[in-house]
């Protein structure tokens, strides 16, 4: 079996060295957990190493995720501009205004069929080995009912297996019934499942990962503990000194 390696430090080794190839894998949780940031590091990392990547945006505009990047020194547009990550558009659409972005769905409403047409244009266009989709709850606030909810992340997760490409979904976890995922399917379509915690302790704050479900590989079954600093996403083991 292919690995994919995501290149954020520590996580790989718990996992087997990475994802299995051509699968997709869920990241959930709260607000302020890290779910973007360890997205587009799997992103980053690809494009370092050569492998294309694609970042649909459903929740936060294009230029706020390039500005806020360069926080951690990831110059987003360098590496649109060179073919190694390309962004598709699809926060604005619903409500009528056209995107300047290069991929983006047309200012005449959402619509899942052209948006996955987007994404697989795109995908071929820049020969994508990785994809991330940012967020699922995002994509279900343009369906009326949980039903066709359900159908789209299942037709959503089944074009991007076909298309070859490992996959990150991100999604929250449901506050009142504790769901994995909001929608209650997510979790159980995606071939992997990765926890992000987060608990605000006075004037510190302490951030978990946990590996709930990883298809096709021994994977750690700890809490680890997940450091945010300038060079992005750092897990460490859970007996590891270190500044939070």
């Amino acid at each position: 079996m292919n690995r994919v390696k995501t290149g954020i430090k520590g996580f790989d080794k718990l996992i087997e060295g990475g994802f299995p190839e051509g699968r997709s894998f869920l990241i959930s949780g709260g607000t302020g957990t890290g779910k973007t940031i360890f997205a587009i590091q799997f992103l980053i990392n690809g494009a370092e190493e050569g492998e294309p990547g694609i970042y649909l945006t459903l929740d936060e505009r294009p230029e706020l995720i390039r500005e806020d990047m360069l926080r951690f020194g990831w110059n987003i547009r360098k590496l649109e501009d060179n073919n190694m990550i390309n962004i598709i558009d699809g926060t604005i659409a619903k409500i009528g205004i056209p995107s300047d972005e290069e991929f983006s769905l047309p200012a005449t409403g959402f619509d899942l069929d052209k948006l996955l047409l987007e994404l697989m244009k795109a995908i071929k266009k820049v020969k994508a080995k990785r994809v991330v989709i940012d967020s699922i709850p995002a994509l279900g606030m343009n369906f009326e009912n949980e039903h066709d909810i359900r159908k789209a992340i299942l037709k959503t997760i089944y074009l991007l297996s076909r298309a070859g490409v490992t996959t990150i979904l991100t999604t929250e976890i449901d506050p009142e019934s504790k769901r994995i995922g909001k929608y209650g399917v997510e979790e159980f379509v995606s071939d992997g499942v990765i926890i992000l915690y987060y608990m605000g302790l006075g004037t510190q704050s302490n951030r978990t990962l946990h590996i709930r479900k990883m298809r096709a590989t021994k994977h750690s079954e700890d809490l680890h503990p997940l450091e945010i600093n300038e060079q992005g996403i750092i897990i460490r083991n859970i007996d590891e000194d270190y500044n939070i």
